[in-house]
């Protein structure tokens, strides 16, 4: 039987990975290439490899004789973020209710399951990480070579905005996670029976459930600037 033991680069990538959607590595920190080589294993040349991959698919910038750092989450990024979240996730659920598989459709289910549970039982981190593969999945699903790297890319901030919404602080925020919930079952029974347009208005609902919690998140109390307005002119 082949080894099914993740080379030191795999292990590497999904712990970089992990620590980056989950906040363990804060947007915009440096990543210091000695002591990841150290911990992994790994010389200069398939570190670089794996910070190469992880670059490519947004999680990293690589910049010119500075090394690597965390992608950042500014106010022009999370702008944009807002922007382009409900045009993508619509299109990426009509184009999954058209296209998944009935095997998708059966991985989709077990990580809605998982997900049940760590509703229950697992922490932020946890929840964070398995809503995450939920939507990975459909991303999957919708198959377009042109949509999904826009996807892939837009779900690390969702994740990443998203350990603050699976922390919630009080019963509001308690029930719309439940909703959540809920709203991934209606989504898989739009898929599961190839409605594309209940699918595509699922997907702006549960975008809409979560809105109101990002905008908390990226607008802390007293900020009233909509997202990419300048500051305003402080008079003396």
């Amino acid at each position: 039987m082949p080894d099914s033991t993740p080379s030191p680069k795999d292990t590497c990538y999904l712990a970089l990975k992990t620590a980056i959607l989950t906040l363990e590595l804060q947007p915009g920190a440096d990543l210091d290439e000695a002591s990841l080589s150290a911990e992994f294993g790994l010389s200069r040349t398939p570190l670089r490899e794996v910070l190469r991959r992880l670059a490519g698919e947004g999680y990293v910038d690589l910049r010119l004789n500075r090394g690597a750092r965390v992608s950042e989450m500014s106010h022009t990024t999370l702008r944009d973020f807002f922007l382009a979240a409900p045009m993508i996730y619509g299109a990426i659920l009509r184009l999954a209710a058209e296209n998944a598989t009935p095997a998708q459709i059966e991985k989709l289910k077990t990580t809605q399951a998982r997900f049940r549970k760590v509703l229950q039982q697992g922490s932020a981190r946890d929840r964070a990480l398995v809503n995450n593969r939920f939507h990975e999945i459909t991303g999957e699903m919708a198959g377009n070579v042109y949509l999904l790297p826009s996807f892939q890319r837009l779900l690390i901030d969702h994740a990443r905005i998203s350990m603050t919404f699976y922390r919630p602080r009080d019963e509001a925020m308690a029930r719309n996670v439940g909703e959540a919930a809920d709203q991934h079952d209606q989504i898989i029974a739009a898929i599961e029976a190839g409605d594309a347009e209940k699918a595509a208005a699922l997907a702006i609902d549960h975008w809409n459930l979560s809105r109101h919690r990002i905008e908390l998140f990226v607008m802390p109390g007293g900020l009233d600037l909509p997202l990419g307005a300048p500051p305003r002119a402080v008079t003396a």
